[in-house]
């Protein structure tokens, strides 16, 4: 678990920090419903989710959230899920921010290769 700072990206007002699960079997970051219309963020798509026993279902995408961890901040749309459950941070999140979760201490850290800013690493390829 992580506090984690969720921002409304076009009202920075609209704010709030949670503890958020670190789930790097997930993909997507995912809120609750009722925190999703707190931040008042917009439903912009829709995506099928696989849960960890293999059900599937059609879940709305909202953003843009301005999620910050550890002094790392990014924008992203998030899945929204049933009102009560644990707020949720996935790969997508992780990678962008450059963060890794310490298998010592199982906290989420920034890349010893990057503390200070994120890395993306990115296939280079020539063109002739």
């Amino acid at each position: 678990m992580e506090r984690v700072k969720f921002t409304n990206a076009f009202e920075p007002e609209k704010s709030v920090e949670l503890e958020a699960l670190i789930d790097t079997g997930a993909t997507m970051t995912s809120l609750p419903i009722n925190i999703i219309e707190d931040l008042e963020l917009v439903a912009v798509d829709r995506r099928r989710v696989r849960y960890t026993n293999n059900r599937v279902e059609l879940k709305s995408v909202y953003g843009v959230v301005k999620i910050e961890i550890k002094g790392r901040v990014g924008n992203f749309d998030v899945i929204g899920e049933v009102e009560g459950s644990q707020p949720l941070i996935g790969q997508v999140v992780l990678e962008t921010l450059d963060l890794l979760v310490d298998p010592t201490s199982r906290r989420v850290i920034a890349n010893p290769r990057s503390p200070d800013i994120p890395m993306v690493e990115q296939l280079s390829a020539k063109l002739n």
